[in-house]
């Protein structure tokens, strides 16, 4: 029989499984639902992939820095999808403004609409690292998605 602390051994491991095991399929659960395709035939991640390549001859060096720089508070592990995400925003900002290239403006523009407002102040703190006034884009800042 399981008594004593090997009994307590595989009831940790049984609860620290089940929790890991939630903690991916919720992430799981919403990449799908990213994957789903919309009304219009697209999913949300073929409209990042499209907007992302429609407007790659746009990005300069120093925007590529500049979105490099902005990302590098999000860990790691996330940092390529945030990068696809806002980069995908900034591609739709500058396209539909048939912009010649992408410029400070649009990436701040792109990032603060593409990410939720719980993810601002890290923007805020970067651009304040940065000595950046962020007072142009303040207005924006209630329009982002949740």
């Amino acid at each position: 029989m399981l008594d004593g602390w090997f009994l307590w051994f595989i009831l940790f491991w049984v609860f620290v499984l089940i929790s890991l095991f939630a903690i991916g399929g919720y992430f799981m659960f919403r990449k799908f639902l990213k994957a789903l395709p919309k009304e219009d035939g697209r999913s949300t991640l073929d409209w990042e992939e499209y907007y992302v390549n429609k407007s790659l001859h746009l990005w300069t060096p120093e925007s590529k820095e500049m979105l490099n720089e902005l990302v590098s508070p999000v860990p790691e592990l996330f940092r390529p999808v945030a990068k696809q995400k806002i980069a995908g925003r900034i591609g739709q900002l500058a396209l539909r403004e048939k912009a010649k290239r992408i410029e400070f403006d649009h990436i701040i523009r792109g990032y603060i609409l593409a990410t939720p407002k719980r993810d601002h102040k890290f923007l805020k703190k970067k651009l304040e690292e940065m000595q950046i006034d962020d007072t142009p884009y303040r207005n924006l800042y209630q329009f982002s998605r949740d």
